[in-house]
């Protein structure tokens, strides 16, 4: 089970600083990394991009499985 800062959040948090979305899919939850993709793609096409991108890093860098 990964904690809030483990080797595994860190790993996500970089992979979508790169591609939002990529980090929630690398912790296998399709439909956050979908959402994030999709905004964050919408979103930087009208210059607010960075603010889903941000969301998405964070997300994946903060995320708590449920026990």
């Amino acid at each position: 089970m990964a904690e809030q800062g483990s080797t595994g959040n860190v790993i996500a948090a970089l992979c979508s600083f790169f591609i939002p979305g990529l980090g929630q899919l690398v912790q296998g939850r399709l439909l956050m990394a979908l959402i994030h993709f999709v905004l964050a793609s919408m979103l930087w096409v009208i210059l607010m991009g960075w603010v889903i991108h941000l969301w998405s890093i964070l997300d994946a860098a903060l995320f708590k499985p449920k026990s």
